[in-house]
C-alpha cells in the first residue's frame, strides 16, 4: 500500500478489513441465536409436499472452527502487513524473502563458483559443471528475448553466430550483462534528402552485403550514404564503440529488404536490454557469461 501517495488510502484498506473481521463474528452471534418459529422444530418452509426445512442450531464445530478463523486473521493482520501501510510486527516483505532466499541458494553454491572464477572463457567453455549451470541461467533469465537457443530473433540478436554489435570478449559480453544496451539509431531521412534519395541510400546499403538491390539506385545513393558514415564507417562495416552494425555482411536484425531498410532511415531505431546485473552474482556473471561466449565459438573450443 505505499504506492499510495496519500495516507488516506491506509486507513479506508484497514477500516474495511477490520470492519470485515468485526463483521463475521456479528454475523456468527445473530446466526447463532435460536429462534423457535414453529412446536415441530421447523421454520414452516414446505417444498415437495413433505420436505420440511429444520431450526437446528449450528453446529458447535462449525461455530468454533469460525471464530478460530477470524482470531487467526486479527493475529495474520498484527503480524504480517495486510492494514494499509502498517508493516506487520515482524517487518516481513516479499523482497525481503526473496532476497534471504537468494543469499542462502548464493551462499551454498559458493564453493562450486570459487573454482570457477579463475578459470577463462575458453577453460569454462570446456568445463561441462560451468556450461550446466551457465546453461540454466541463460534459460531463467535471457532465452525470454533470445530464445531458448538463443539464436534470437527479429530485433533480438542471434548469440551463436560471430556478429557482434558492442564486441564479444568476455569482458564485453560481462559488461553487456550488467549494464545492459541501448542502441539508439536516430532518423535520417532528413540528413538523406529526399523520399527518392532514402530509396538510393537503402538500396546502396543492400548493396555493400551484396544483398538483391536497384544497381542504378545504389549507384545514385553511394554519395548520400555520407549521412550514416559517422556511425557506420564510410566503408559499411559499423563501429562496435557506438554499437553500430556491420552492413556489409548479411545480417539484418530488424528485418531485410528494401522496405526494412527504408523504415529505418526514416524512423530510426532504439533497442534497449535492460541491465541485469542486479539479479545475479559476479561469479554467476562470469560463467554465464562464458556460456553466451561459448555459443559462439564452438569451433574454437572444439578444435582446442
Amino acid at each position: 500500500m505505499s504506492d499510495f501517495v496519500s495516507s488516506g488510502w491506509s486507513l479506508y484498506i484497514s477500516v474495511i478489513t477490520i470492519a470485515g473481521l468485526v463483521g463475521c463474528l456479528v454475523l456468527l452471534a445473530i446466526a447463532s441465536k435460536r429462534k423457535v418459529m414453529a412446536k415441530d422444530n421447523t421454520t414452516g418452509h414446505v417444498w415437495d409436499e413433505d420436505l420440511c426445512e429444520l431450526n437446528n442450531p449450528l453446529p458447535r464445530w462449525w461455530v468454533w472452527l469460525f471464530i478460530i478463523t477470524v482470531i487467526f486473521g486479527g493475529v495474520y493482520l498484527a503480524i504480517y502487513p495486510g492494514l494499509g501501510s502498517y508493516a506487520g510486527g515482524l517487518n516481513w516483505t516479499s523482497t525481503g524473502q526473496y532476497q534471504a532466499e537468494m543469499d542462502r541458494a548464493r551462499t551454498a553454491m559458493a564453493p562450486v563458483y570459487e573454482r570457477f572464477q579463475s578459470m577463462s572463457a575458453e577453460e569454462l567453455a570446456k568445463d561441462p559443471q560451468a556450461m550446466a549451470i551457465g546453461e540454466r541461467l541463460f534459460a531463467n533469465t535471457c532465452s525470454t528475448c533470445h530464445g531458448s537457443d538463443a539464436r534470437g530473433s527479429k530485433g533480438f540478436p542471434n548469440l551463436t553466430d560471430n556478429d557482434w554489435l558492442y564486441g564479444g570478449s568476455l569482458e564485453t559480453i560481462k559488461e553487456t550483462i550488467i549494464n545492459g544496451r541501448n542502441g539508439v539509431m536516430p532518423p535520417m531521412a532528413a540528413a538523406v534528402g529526399t523520399a527518392e534519395d532514402v530509396r538510393n541510400v537503402a538500396n546502396y546499403v543492400l548493396s555493400l552485403s551484396g544483398s538483391p538491390h536497384n544497381a542504378v539506385a545504389a549507384q545514385l545513393g553511394k554519395d548520400k550514404f555520407v549521412a550514416c558514415a559517422a556511425c557506420h564507417g564510410p566503408d559499411g562495416k559499423g563501429n562496435q564503440a557506438l554499437g553500430a552494425p556491420n552492413l556489409t555482411d548479411k545480417i539484418w536484425l530488424h528485418g531485410w529488404g528494401e522496405d526494412a531498410v527504408i523504415s529505418a532511415i526514416v524512423n530510426g531505431k532504439n533497442n534497449l536490454m535492460p541491465p541485469q546485473g542486479g539479479r545475479f552474482s559476479p561469479e554467476q556473471i562470469h560463467v554465464l557469461a562464458a556460456y553466451v561466449w561459448s555459443l559462439s565459438h564452438s569451433a574454437t573450443v572444439a578444435s582446442n
